[in-house]
Order: C-alpha cells, then sequence, then structure tokens
C-alpha cells in the first residue's frame, strides 16, 4: 500500500517478518504508544492484548478474531470483557477484517486486497469481512478510497464510521452494504452530515423478511415488515437503497462523476436500433424517462444527423458516421445540448485480446469532446459488464464521463442517482427511536375502547354506543337512526368479518334485535351500535406499528377487503410531515377513487389527511407504550363530508389513560 510510517510486528516468538527486521515480543515492549493496532489472535488472547494497548495509550484497534457475540451467550460475554478491556480506547470488531485507506496507504488488513491508491473516491462499508474483500476486486474503474468492515460493532458502529469518512473532504460518495442498523438517531445525523457536506450514500440491505410468515393480530403488522420499515427509514435519513452489490457499485460510480441527478430524464445515443429499443424498455421499469425532444432540439439534432437517421430519444443515429470523428462530434453534441439530467452513449468495446480497436477510439473521443463543449452530465453504457475495460472505465471518470458497466445496472444506477436527488430535496430528517418494552404484558383494547381514545386527538368515528342486551342494542338504533352496523367488540375479536362478528346495513328494529341476539349467543360479549356509513368513496387503512429497533412506523394504503387483495400501500416513519403524507397517498392505487373516478364523485382528501394527522399524534404521545395501531377502514367521503374512522384496534405494553 506504500505506507511510509512505522510498521511494529508484534509476535513471542518471531525474529523478522518479511521485510520487518524487528518483532516486539508483547505489547508492552513497543517503542512507543501505536496510533492503530490489528490484532490478529484468538478471542482469548485479544482480550488481554486490547487491555494492554489500552494501557499503553494507542489510538485504537482492529480486533480479527470471531468466537464474540455472534457465536452466542458464551461469546457475548467474552464481548463484554473486551468492551470492559479496551476502556476508552475504541476499536472496530471484533470478527471482522478490519480497514483499508487507499487515501494515505494504510492496511489493517489480513490478507489481500485488490483496489490502488487514490486521491479521491467513494468509500465502502460493510458488515461482512468477505463481502469488502471481493468489492475491492471490482474491475469497473470505481475509485475506492476506503474500505471498512464492521463485524460485531462492539465499539465503533456503523453510524461512527459514516460521521468520520464524511468529514473526509477525499470522499464522494459512501456505499453500506447493512445488516442491521442498531443506532438509528445517530445513523439519521450521520447521513445527515454526509448530505450537508455533497457526500450521496447508498446502500444495499440484506435480510429480507417474509411478510405474514405468522398470523399477525393486525393487518398493520403484516405490512410492516421488517424489510419495508427498513425501506422506509433509508428514505427519511436520505440514503437510497438499491438491489444488489453490482448496482451499487454502478451507483456510486455515477455518484462519483456527477453526484445525484437533478431528475430522471435521460437521454440515449446508439447505432443500433435494437441497442434503442432495448434502453426504452429498461428505462422505464428504474423509474427514467426518456423525454421526447423539444421541435427546436430535434431539428437541431436532425441537422448533424446521416439521412437515413431520425432525431428521437433514444437515438439510433446508424452507423453512417462511424469513422467520421467529425461528424459523430456533432451527432453526440446536438443531444448533449437538450439539456437532460443524464445522456447516455451506448458503447461496448470489442474484446482485446481477439479484436482490433474498430473505431471505438474515435467514438470515445468524439464523445468526450462534446461533453467537455456542453459540460452536460453524460456516461457511457456497455449493454454487458464485461465489455466495458477497466482501463477504458479509468479514462472516462479522468475525464468526467460515468462508465456504467451492463444495461440493466447501469440504468437501476441512474433511476437511483435520481431517486437521491428527490430524496435530497426534502427537510432534514428525523425518527422516533422505540424505547424498549421490556416484558412488560401487552394488552388489546376493544373497538369502543380504541375509538374512544382516538377521538381525543380528533379522529371522527360514527355515532355509536356500546350496549350488553338486545334490548339496549334496539333503543340505540332508534337514537341513532337507520340504517347502523352492529358488531361484538369483546378485545380478544380483531379480525370481525371472519367471526361473524359484524353485521351490516340493518334498516329497522327486528333486523337489530335478529342480528343482536345472533351476535350474543356466538360471542357473548358487549355489542357496538353505530351508524352505517352510507356515501363511501374509498376505503384506506392507516396503520402504527412498531420495529424494536428502527422504532414507530405509518402505514398508509388500500383498505377494508382490499388490504389483503391488493399489494398497494406505502410505509412513513414517524413523524411524518403534512408533505410526506400528501405525496404517499398521492402514490396508492385507491387514491384514483379520491380524486373521482369515472364520472364518481370526489372524495374529501383533505379530511384523510387530518384524520392520519391525528393518528400520529396519539401515536406520538404514547410512544413509550403504544404497540401498534390499526384503523381500517378509514372511510372517505364524498368531498366536504370528511372521513371516519370506521374500525380501530389499539395494543398496549402497559396502561394509557
Amino acid at each position: 500500500m506504500g505506507f511510509t510510517g512505522a510498521l511494529w510486528p508484534v509476535h513471542p516468538d518471531r525474529t523478522r517478518l518479511r521485510e520487518l527486521e524487528r518483532v516486539y515480543r508483547c505489547v508492552e515492549d513497543l517503542p512507543d504508544a501505536p496510533d492503530v493496532a490489528f490484532v490478529a489472535v484468538n478471542r482469548h488472547a485479544t482480550i488481554d492484548i486490547v487491555a494492554a494497548l489500552a494501557a499503553q495509550g494507542a489510538g485504537g484497534a482492529v480486533c480479527y478474531a470471531s468466537g464474540f457475540a455472534e457465536a452466542g451467550p458464551p461469546g457475548a460475554e467474552l464481548q463484554t470483557r473486551l468492551v470492559a478491556a479496551a476502556g476508552d480506547m475504541p476499536f472496530i470488531g471484533p470478527n471482522c477484517h478490519g480497514l483499508l485507506n487507499y487515501f494515505d496507504g494504510v492496511a489493517l488488513w489480513p490478507e489481500q486486497q485488490g483496489g490502488l491508491r487514490q486521491n479521491r473516491g467513494i468509500a465502502l462499508i460493510t458488515q461482512s469481512g468477505n463481502i469488502a474483500l471481493n468489492l475491492t476486486m471490482q474491475a469497473r474503474g470505481l475509485p475506492i478510497g476506503y474500505v471498512v468492515t464492521l463485524g460485531n460493532q462492539a465499539s465503533v458502529n456503523l453510524a461512527d464510521v459514516m460521521e468520520a469518512i464524511a468529514q473526509d473532504e477525499r470522499t464522494t460518495a459512501i456505499g453500506l452494504h447493512i445488516e442491521g442498523i442498531r443506532h438509528p438517531s445517530a445513523f439519521v445525523r450521520a447521513a445527515q452530515l454526509a448530505r450537508e457536506r455533497g457526500i450521496p450514500i447508498v446502500a444495499v440491505k440484506s435480510g429480507r423478511s417474509e411478510l405474514g410468515a405468522k398470523l399477525a393480530l393486525s393487518h398493520t403488522a403484516s405490512i410492516g415488515g421488517l424489510d419495508s420499515v427498513a425501506d422506509a427509514f433509508l428514505e427519511r435519513a436520505g440514503v437510497v437503497r438499491v438491489r444488489s452489490l453490482a448496482v451499487l457499485l454502478e451507483t456510486l460510480k455515477l455518484l462519483h462523476v456527477h453526484g445525484p441527478l437533478g431528475g430522471a430524464d435521460i437521454a440515449s445515443m446508439s447505432c443500433s436500433g435494437g441497442e434503442a429499443s432495448l434502453i426504452a424498455d429498461t428505462a422505464a421499469s428504474h423509474g427514467l424517462r426518456l423525454r421526447p425532444l423539444t421541435d427546436a432540439q430535434a431539428a437541431r439534432v436532425a441537422a448533424s444527423l446521416p439521412a437515413l437517421a431520425t432525431a428521437t430519444n433514444p437515438l439510433d443515429y446508424h452507423n453512417f458516421s462511424w469513422n467520421d470523428s467529425a461528424s459523430l462530434e456533432a451527432i453526440y453534441t446536438s443531444m448533449l445540448a437538450a439539456c437532460y439530467d443524464l445522456a447516455v452513449l451506448v458503447l461496448d468495446f470489442p474484446r482485446r485480446d481477439r479484436c482490433g480497436e474498430g473505431g471505438f477510439g474515435r467514438a470515445t473521443d468524439a464523445y468526450l469532446a462534446a461533453a467537455r463543449k456542453t459540460r452536460a452530465r453524460a456516461a457511457i453504457i456497455a449493454t454487458l459488464q464485461e465489455n466495458l475495460p477497466e482501463s477504458e472505465a479509468q479514462r472516462l471518470i479522468a475525464a468526467g464521463i460515468a462508465p456504467l458497466c451492463g444495461l440493466d445496472d447501469g440504468l437501476a444506477a441512474a433511476g437511483a442517482a435520481a431517486r437521491l436527488g428527490r430524496l435530497w430535496l426534502a427537510s432534514p430528517a428525523s425518527v422516533v427511536e422505540a424505547s424498549a418494552l421490556g416484558s412488560k404484558p401487552t394488552r388489546t383494547l376493544s373497538e369502543w375502547e380504541s375509538k374512544q381514545r382516538l377521538r381525543r386527538y380528533g379522529l371522527v368515528t360514527p355515532d355509536g354506543a356500546k350496549v350488553d342486551t338486545t334490548t339496549a342494542a334496539v333503543t340505540a338504533a332508534n337514537t341513532i337512526g337507520y340504517p347502523v352496523v352492529l358488531k361484538s367488540i369483546g378485545s380478544d375479536i380483531v379480525h370481525k368479518t371472519e367471526r361473524n362478528a359484524v353485521s351490516l346495513g340493518l334498516g329497522n328494529e327486528g333486523a337489530v334485535r335478529d342480528a343482536a341476539e345472533e351476535q350474543l349467543a356466538l360471542h357473548g360479549t358487549e355489542l357496538l351500535v353505530e351508524r352505517m356509513i352510507t356515501d363511501t368513496v374509498a376505503e384506506l387503512i392507516v396503520g402504527v406499528g412498531r420495529d424494536p429497533v428502527l422504532g414507530l412506523y405509518l402505514v398508509l394504503g388500500s383498505g377494508g377487503i382490499f388490504v389483503d387483495l391488493l399489494d398497494d400501500h406505502r410505509i412513513l416513519m414517524l413523524p411524518a410531515t403534512a408533505a410526506e403524507i400528501c405525496a404517499s397517498l398521492a402514490s396508492l392505487r385507491v387514491i384514483k377513487l379520491v380524486h373521482g373516478f369515472r364520472g364518481k364523485p370526489a372524495g374529501d382528501a383533505a379530511a384523510i389527511v387530518a384524520a392520519i394527522m391525528a393518528i400520529q399524534s396519539f401515536a406520538l404521545e404514547h410512544r413509550d407504550v403504544l404497540v401498534e395501531l390499526d384503523v381500517n377502514p378509514l372511510i372517505v367521503r364524498p368531498l366536504g363530508a370528511g372521513a371516519v374512522a370506521v374500525d380501530a384496534l389499539i395494543r398496549t405494553a402497559g396502561d394509557i389513560p
């Protein structure tokens, strides 16, 4: 790595380590306190050596050994002893590969690595040593400045490393491989610092969980699986999530060159109609738009094209100009000047072991010249990853062109950079962390109890009464006015439809009497009589769930019976702003009904937001005891008539007033 400082090997028996002729027998024999030590001994010896380093005044350590908390209770006890032995001395690990600093030539690392020294570059932070090792072997031209593996995070955690790296002006972007986030608020603060310093963050998160693997108490709990909440959390933090390590590398490369994109409009150029079609099909799947050229732009592009080519986006400029550098530069310049968020030239380079240069150098030079002239955000994308040699990728990056390897991965990277640009427009983030509930017994409030508590925060519920006899049910229905709904409301009756615990549209005394007698015979619980809402425009679910690490989250989606039929929901971390809520609602399919579908009356959109804010207020007020909350459905009535919560459920760990 070219490190120019002192290297002090410590070993009880060796007298020489490769070219290092002085080997110290123990930490106490070192000539001074080291800035940092790589500790590569077994887990038991690690504890003693870390204690000796801390006593010596060392700046920090990397603990390579495994067999600590990840190995179960005995290892967890060893990890507790390790933390105590370190005292105030920070350390990375245990159970990690350590770190590589390609800026300064520091390798606290146990084996080979494939990187090069850099002056500017991205940082990779992973919880897996082997994944980090594999990423250093990439041949895509990505300049890597830091690689840090975290292991068990017993001392230094993910947020600590993010914050430290974000303060290095040589860092251009940060890539994360995350298995879990242990300190949500610290993570958000570190991401915000990176954003303030213009350093974008992109992440791959593993550990996707199966939703609905076991029966959940409410729909909110099943929708808000750990992975869905992680998506919402990362978005709130301003971190864009991608699907694979390949897309992570391509996104980091694009961010290194151009930073987050200002929008999702791209221009495409290729000398093949087939490639143009592939671009068109693939771009849409990644949220990108091939905006048509304006008439004026099309005229300028057409003036640069050979006679048989048509000025469109994506552009197939044919291969008539392939050996004419001036003609190629004119074509590329006319497209780059059309002011897209990103312009891509499709170019697959020939194999160098079997083929000649074939004019690809001229095409590349012409594109570089056009990019310099227009100062456009430009990329070259190869349809196959192996068709863009590393040397070409490095040359393009040096010239300010993003080299993207693979059509699908490259366009996924562009989509991620566009999403990141949108996230950066949002206000600074915050999250509500979950306090530990411990072993407190949980309590499920009945629908009546749940509604009474939510009404105090402004949520509208139907006029109703709680009764325990058939006669009282008839009296209540006469007072409320027909039609009415009759429900059994015991705290153990959650999904009423499946339990035959709800009777709808009861229009007279006889219908109420019959339904009450039947439900009392079936369930023997109290009954709820409520006014039937008959002018429904749409039904929504609004829920609040509790992730044990990431905190409280809000679920919005299609409600009623459709919550189980349609994958139509969004998750937001709490607290959510009215603007975030409106944006999430706008992305739901059910919102078409609220806007007035096929001539039907429009719904009261403002009342939806007011209801959601009321539910959120209750959740935030009771954050220390709330386990989950489920309003399903929230019935949206016509414009001006409001929104009504016709069913509600609250589960708590402890009592609430």
